[in-house]
This record gives C-alpha cells, sequence and structure tokens, in this order.
C-alpha cells in the first residue's frame, strides 16, 4: 500500500478546516450532520477543531435496487434527518463523488428550513460529479477511485483504522491537490440559506 495521505497532512488539513468553520461560524452554535459510515473519523476530528458549541447529528445512506413500471431504478433513503428550523447547519461527509447521496441529504434538510447549510467533505472528486454540487469546504480534491483508511474502508470493509490514507490496494494516486479555497458558494438550488 502506498500511503496517499499521511497522518500528518490529514492532521494538518483538518486543523485549517475547523479554523475556518470556526471563525464563519463565530459566535453561533453549529449543527454538524455526519453521514455514516465512512466519515466517521474525519468528522470526529474536525468538531473537536471547532472552537464554538456543536450539536452533532447522525445519518446513515442506504441505497435500494427497485423496479418501477418496468425499469429498475436505484433510490437512496436515509434514517429520518433532525428538524433543524432556524439552524447553522453543516454536513460532513468523507468522499464527494457524484453528489447524488449527498445533493438529495441537503435537500431533505432543506425542508426543514434551516438557517444556513454547507457542505464539508475530505475528499472531493469533481471530475465524477453528476450533479451541480461544490462543497464549502473541502480538505483535498483528489481523482483515485477508491480510498482506504481514516475511516474509509475497502472491498472487505478492512483499512478503517489506519492511520493514513492509501489510494486502495491495487491502485496508485493519479493526482493529489492540496488544500483548495475553503470558502467556495454552491451555486444553483438555494441551499446556501443565510449568509454566515
Amino acid at each position: 500500500m502506498k500511503v496517499a495521505f499521511s497522518q500528518q497532512q490529514l492532521a494538518k488539513r483538518v486543523n485549517e478546516l475547523g479554523r475556518a468553520i470556526s471563525k464563519d461560524y463565530a459566535g453561533r452554535t453549529l449543527d454538524v450532520v455526519i453521514v455514516l459510515e465512512g466519515s466517521f473519523l474525519f468528522a470526529a476530528d474536525l468538531v473537536r477543531k471547532i472552537s464554538l458549541p456543536v450539536v452533532c447529528h447522525f445519518v446513515r445512506a442506504e441505497m435500494r435496487d427497485v423496479r418501477t413500471e418496468g425499469h429498475e431504478m436505484r433510490e437512496i433513503f436515509f434514517s429520518a434527518p433532525p428538524s433543524l428550523r432556524g439552524r447553522d447547519v453543516l454536513v460532513v461527509d468523507a468522499v464527494l463523488n457524484t453528489g447524488v447521496t449527498q445533493d438529495f441529504l441537503l435537500k431533505r434538510l432543506e425542508e426543514s428550513l434551516p438557517r444556513s447549510l454547507r457542505l464539508a467533505v475530505l475528499f472531493d472528486k469533481p471530475k465524477a460529479r453528476k450533479v451541480n454540487l461544490q462543497p464549502e469546504y473541502t480538505g483535498f480534491a483528489a481523482a483515485s477511485k477508491e480510498w482506504v483508511g481514516y475511516g474509509l474502508g475497502g472491498r472487505d470493509g478492512a483499512g478503517r483504522n489506519l492511520p493514513f490514507v492509501t489510494a486502495g490496494y491495487e491502485e496508485g494516486v493519479r493526482q493529489r491537490n492540496g488544500a483548495r479555497n475553503s470558502s467556495g458558494r454552491r451555486s444553483k438550488v438555494s441551499r446556501g440559506r443565510g449568509k454566515t
């Protein structure tokens, strides 16, 4: 296994994200919605770097293949999201690929009328995007198909406990960009209700 992101690189970037989030939400209480399972280590480290009151919520996504009118479809189901009316909400996920799952969750959370709603991800794969979605906080932009370590499991589920990240057991790292501007904004849907 070739280390793509070392323990030191991860800690440094998470610390930078924590400082940026603390600055953006200064003087407020932040509701953090953590998407299980892959983001649990990233989220745990991130919330400890946020220097303001934080309330944590946890949701889990499930994919189901269903047949409707003779057509196969894949549907996304989430555990019941919390009620976040008037709250400042940050969704934390490990990897942003196509964006379909995160976009669906953000739309559901928007229904509860939060004051603001933003997305933080550890790894962003913009070339894989299938929806118009841009995270406000990004750890690293990367192109690997499979990350293992730091909460992310391999195909057999192993490797989540590794303190570093490797680009899978067979695939090497194709691209690695360091810090991306953490103040990006989503452009289309009105999920960014309320500026912070």
